[in-house]
């Protein structure tokens, strides 16, 4: 999966509440930067700003089997093929800063360079999002106090 020459590249940093995306065309040129909740109208709303820019074909996204998960499966739905980014190492992480839209941009561009190859993993859902069925305790925390 790379990207071609003329084709939008999405970058994506991933956290628990927000996800910071940037937009890079095929030849590294920064084309847009957003910031969107971590929720599915948020993938949505990214997913429409990258086709208003252009259909991107690839999006690099750090942490696609834990705070990126949801998103994406959404890009994948959408027909983004997504490559899973690591973290930029900690001496270039210095070297340029520590930002959201730079480790976001820092993923886009490892998908531009061929840096990033791994395709993420199809799995179920983590049984932390699925609801486990309430257990009692056979005791309560309080002395004296049994269910």
């Amino acid at each position: 999966m790379s990207a071609h020459l003329h084709s939008s590249v999405l970058g994506i940093d991933t956290h628990k509440y927000t996800h910071v995306a940037v937009l890079l065309d095929g030849l590294g040129r920064h084309r847009g930067q957003l910031q969107v909740p971590a929720t599915d109208a948020g993938a949505a709303q990214l997913l429409a700003w990258s086709h208003a820019h252009g259909q991107p074909l690839v999006a690099g996204v750090e942490g696609t089997g834990s705070y990126g998960y949801q998103l994406t499966r959404a890009l994948q739905a959408a027909g983004v093929g997504v490559l899973e980014v690591n973290r930029p190492d900690r001496a270039n992480r210095r070297r340029k800063g520590k930002s959201d839209p730079v480790d976001a941009e820092a993923a886009a561009r490892a998908v531009l360079s061929g840096q990033a190859t791994a395709v993420p993993k199809d799995r179920p859902p983590s049984p932390r999002t699925a609801k486990a069925p309430s257990m009692p305790c056979a005791r309560s925390a309080w002395p004296g106090r049994a269910l």
